[in-house]
């Protein structure tokens, strides 16, 4: 049984949640709370092994909250949100900068098309998170450089790198921040983003994304030329995709129920058009979508890596690329920050 505590000011989504929850045999909610204060409170008697988390709350919101339980009673936090205000969605991304696992958008009202798949969304992310193993965070500490790692050794590469192409899921926004941040802004190479997210959060999560990491980061427009140190992100309801003049190409998502982005579309795209001159990245997620399209650039001559077991917080798609040899290295994020900037020529600091 997954104990779930739900903090939301609103009384009617209180209801709302508990109502979605009481389908799922496996999760019974243990508590409500109405604000951050409360939720800290609850916390410090009970243990529950997931918390939903709202991020604008009286007294005290959801990223503050967030940052206080992770400093003291570590629990996995997924943040519910209700807003697709850019303002909003970027400050929920700080709350996964803080520690919290996921973010999914609150599912639509009973009655509604989307309800049962967005619902279904909510209870297989807290699912999923129940598993996840969190740590202590140091009290105030943000993080302003990558740490470290041992030193990498890369294979000399007899191509020229032209582009690097990401794609990731649950888990993805806070390893592409690692990554981004430690290459820094004159990072010779354009970076191609298809990550898996809930429609209205991706302006949010591009200006969160900049902002945090120093990285100009865009989304991506149709027909705009790729720029060496620039990364452009794949806009709601399309997927991502280059053409052979060096510019992004954008197709139109036309199945309401598929995954959009498709990280596959990125690789195959990618390894049609740069072929030996790419890298592949397939970062955590949940199910297998980039795993193909990684094994065709591999085909094709490309570099490809799947991020490691132990730093992702869900490793269906690096496990699944893994297990089809579609990786030709398998790496921790800092390991991707050393290699990118190995093979970009850069020596690594």
């Amino acid at each position: 049984m997954i104990k779930v505590l739900i903090v939301e000011d609103s009384p009617v989504v209180q209801e709302f949640l508990k109502h979605i929850f009481s389908s799922a045999p496996e999760i019974k909610v243990v508590g409500i709370a109405s604000n951050g204060e409360e939720a800290l409170e609850f916390v410090q008697s009970n243990k529950p092994d997931v918390i939903t988390m709202d991020i604008h709350m009286p007294k005290l919101n959801g990223f503050e909250a967030t940052r206080k339980i992770m400093e003291t009673q570590p629990i996995p936090i997924v943040i519910v949100s209700g807003s697709s205000t850019v303002k909003e969605v970027s400050t929920a991304f700080k709350a996964v900068e803080a520690g919290a696992v996921a973010i999914v958008a609150r599912p639509r009202g009973i009655g509604h098309p989307a309800y049962e798949k967005t619902a279904r969304e909510l209870i297989q992310t807290v699912k999923l998170m129940s598993e996840v193993k969190v740590v202590k965070r140091l009290p105030q500490v943000r993080k302003a450089t990558v740490p470290v790692a041992p030193p990498l050794k890369v294979p000399a590469s007899p191509h020229k790198i032209q582009v690097v192409s990401i794609g990731a899921s649950t888990g993805g926004p806070i390893v592409l921040q690692t990554i981004l941040s430690g290459l820094g802004k004159k990072f010779p190479v354009p970076i191609l983003i298809a990550q898996h997210i809930a429609s209205g959060f991706i302006a949010g999560f591009v200006q969160w994304l900049s902002e945090s990491s120093g990285f100009p980061v865009h989304l991506a427009t149709d027909g705009e030329l790729l720029l060496p140190g620039h990364a452009y992100v794949a806009p709601d309801g399309y997927h991502l995709m280059v053409n052979h003049d060096n510019r992004i190409a954008l197709k139109r998502n036309e199945n309401p129920n598929g995954l959009s982005p498709l990280v596959s579309y990125l690789f195959k795209s990618v390894a049609k058009v740069f072929g030996q001159g790419a890298i592949g990245i397939l970062l955590t997620g949940m199910g297998r979508d980039g795993a193909e399209g990684l094994k065709l650039m591999k085909e094709k001559g490309a570099v490809t890596i799947a991020q490691d077991k132990e730093t992702s917080v869900v490793f269906g798609m690096p496990k699944e690329a893994i297990e089809l040899d579609a990786a030709t290295h398998v790496l921790s994020p800092d390991q991707i920050v050393q290699f990118l900037l190995h093979m970009a020529g850069r020596k690594y600091v």
